[in-house]
């Protein structure tokens, strides 16, 4: 069945998807828009597996995308929750130097910190560390009191809750199959019914780099997928951690590190490592998938990628089979963590664009072509900033309504 002409179709039901939604309800109110969502239900991958973390915007390059939307999106998306009884807590985090090579390291963070407007940020020396957190470890630390703790997948049912109090659509179990550009319009085709748009923006996470070629873009990226596993600190450990414990990043690879992040509905979990998945929807350590596999090694910035950051990459996979190796990084930060303080946790996949020169994407990619514009690389901190590149994605697709 083919509906009649939207004036929007969004791909992916993530929370980039929904964000973007709900900003073009509100810069067009009575907008007639579907959102097309593959799974039979919402948060099912990188929204519903992240650890919870609001973050304040103490990693990202100044002027940078994320820099920008980071801090933005991070106070409309304490405003929604607000509004809409979702629960945050403001606790606040940590980021330890453990060794004094680290703390250059540490400097930059705070001085891109205060560059992107953070407040109340502070360092610490040992005594302080230990007066904010008795059982970290470090020479040095950067106190950062903006950072919060919420449940994403509430926020995506309460993102959901308001399209559709608004007026918009959300159609469970719609992959997009095939997308044709018309004079006026976008025809989507999908395991649902075939739609026609207005507009159709894509933000489809894991699948971004696919429904992109699939629509005729020339795409010079591609999503190579990294899964991130967690271990939770046993009930009886959880004491060893107050709120959040980061360690300094390595600038050379853009994952955090394996820290210590409190729950918003109890416990405190260790992790994520970063592991290569064998599978964009691999969320175990047997996962495979031909497809995604073959895709992986014929992608030329793979190669580049894996000789640049080979090293790392070994010492992810040990952590990823072992405790004892996931203990021994646990430890780094607090010394008292042991292999028989961890059980088993989730894990997610991250859905990192890599270039065909081998460089990880280190920014937002947001590109454009005549009635459609596509989200190729949301990684952290994108659900904090979801609000903020909504409207930033709205506003763009304005020019077309």
């Amino acid at each position: 069945m083919t509906r009649e002409l939207e004036d929007v179709v969004v791909i992916g039901g993530g929370i980039v998807g929904l964000a973007t939604a709900l900003a073009l309800q509100s810069a067009r109110p009575g907008i007639s828009l579907v959102v097309l969502e593959k799974e039979p239900t919402l948060a099912a991958h990188q929204t519903g597996h992240n650890s919870g973390v609001i973050h304040a915007g103490l990693y990202y390059k100044p002027g940078s995308l994320k820099a920008i939307t980071c801090g933005r999106g991070r106070r409309l998306l304490e405003r929604f929750c607000e509004e809409h009884d979702v629960a945050i807590d403001r606790c606040g985090k940590t980021v330890v130097a453990t060794r004094a090579d680290q703390v250059p390291r540490l400097d930059e963070l705070e001085r891109r910190g205060r560059a992107n407007g953070l407040m109340g940020i502070r360092r610490l020396g040992p005594e302080e560390l230990r007066e904010i957190e008795p059982n970290a470890a470090g020479v040095a630390a950067l106190s950062v009191p903006e950072t919060a703790i919420v449940d994403y997948a509430k926020v995506l049912h309460a993102y959901a809750g308001a399209i559709s109090r608004a007026g918009g659509r959300i159609v469970l179990g719609a992959r997009a199959t095939r997308l044709r550009r018309m004079e006026d319009r976008v025809v989507i085709e999908s395991t649902a019914a075939t739609t026609q748009g207005r507009v159709l923006i894509a933000c489809a996470g894991l699948e971004s780099d696919r429904v992109a070629r699939r629509a005729g873009l020339s795409v010079d990226v591609s999503i190579i997928p990294f899964r991130g596993e967690y271990w939770l600190l046993s009930p009886e450990r959880s004491r060893l951690v107050r709120n959040l414990i980061y360690p300094v990043p390595d600038p050379a690879f853009p994952f955090l590190g394996v820290h210590f992040t409190r729950r918003i509905g109890g416990g405190v979990e260790a992790g994520p490592n970063a592991v290569l998945a064998l599978a964009r929807e691999g969320y175990s350590r047997t996962s495979f998938s031909w497809r995604d596999t073959l895709e992986i090694i014929g992608w030329p910035g793979f190669w580049r990628m894996a000789r640049r950051h080979w090293r790392p990459g070994i010492h992810e996979l040990a952590r990823s089979w072992s405790r004892r190796a996931f203990a021994r990084a646990c430890a780094q930060l607090v010394p008292e963590v042991t292999a028989s303080d961890l059980t088993s946790g989730g894990a997610g996949v991250r859905a990192q664009a890599v270039t065909r020169q081998g460089a990880l994407a280190d920014d937002f990619i947001i590109v454009e072509s005549e009635r459609m514009i596509h989200t190729l690389n949301a990684p952290s901190p994108a659900a904090t900033a979801s609000l903020a590149i909504g409207q930033d994605i709205a506003a763009r697709a304005m020019r077309w309504l």
